[in-house]
Formats: C-alpha cells, structure tokens, sequence
C-alpha cells in the first residue's frame, strides 16, 4: 500500500463524475427551482464567457463559474475578472471534486458562494455574499443578459434570424 494519492484516470473515470455541461444542468435545475433564470455561456465585455449568469426574483446578477477538475480550477487565474459583473458570485464544482480547496484564500471564500452539482441537481454549500453593483453597471449587465437571451430564443425558433445581431 502507498501513500500515493487517490488519482482518476480521465480514460477510466467512472460514469458519476460530471462534465461541465452536466453540472451546469445541475445548476440551473436548482435555480429554477429558486426563480434564478440564467443563460449559458454568456458573453461578457472584455471578452471573457461566463458558464452561467443570471438574474434572481430580486434583480440581482448572479454569475458562477464551472469547474470539473482540480487542473481546471487551480490554473483559472482570470476568473476574478468576473466579479466586476455580478452581485452574487458562485463556484460551482462537480460532485466528484474535493470543495476543501475553494476555502483557500486564493478563491475568495468570502466573496464567492459554492455550488456543488452533478448531471440532476446541485445544492448550495455556501451562499454567496451579495457586492451590489452600482445600479447603472446592473442595468447594462441585466439588459445584455435579456437582449443575449432573447436573440437565442428567436434564432432557435427560427434559425435563419441567425446572421442577425450577433452575440452583445
């Protein structure tokens, strides 16, 4: 017996852990429930994509961003940006990962909430403190949010408006 740390082969992994689309359903399986209503990967300015953002019951921008793997989540050092885009930041992480590393003070614990999900549900470890944005960035940001979320539902209505608009 060693002392080796549990690894997964990625070729051998089983069926339960998550992929990233996986624990996005997840996600926004609990915010329907919550009247949170979000899109996925939604672009924002500076280029950046966020997995999910979206809008709660009370208008406040929630934004979280996915990771499935301990590599994707210790090298992601641009998420930060993020935060000048919400009022609720969330990390929300496959099943199968270990959330003891999101309490380290590089990934801002008393910033950032904590969503743990796979391919049917998630559940909320912490909730995410509110930083209120100030209420013109909010009206951009929610107006992008709709202007993205409508133009998605017209083109998957009818997929010949795809050449029109583009994404904001």
């Amino acid at each position: 017996m060693t002392d080796a740390p549990f690894m997964i082969d990625p070729a051998n992994a089983p069926a339960s852990l998550c992929d990233a689309s996986q624990a996005a359903r997840g996600i926004m399986r609990l915010f329907a429930r919550n009247d949170i209503w979000c899109c996925p990967e939604m672009p924002l300015r500076g280029g950046r994509r966020a997995d999910l953002m979206g809008v709660d019951a009370k208008g406040h921008v929630i934004i979280v961003e996915i990771k499935v793997s301990r590599a994707d989540l210790t090298g992601d050092s641009k998420w930060t940006d993020y935060l000048d885009h919400c009022d609720k930041f969330y990390w929300g992480i496959g099943s199968h990962l270990d959330a003891g590393i999101l309490e380290g003070e590089a990934f801002l614990p008393e910033r950032c909430g904590l969503i743990i999900a796979d391919g049917y549900d998630a559940e909320i470890l912490r909730p995410a403190p509110r930083h209120p944005l100030a209420p013109a960035r909010r009206k951009v940001e929610v107006e992008r949010l709709a202007r993205t979320a409508m133009r998605r539902a017209a083109v998957a209505c009818d997929p010949d408006c795809a050449p029109y608009g583009g994404e904001l």
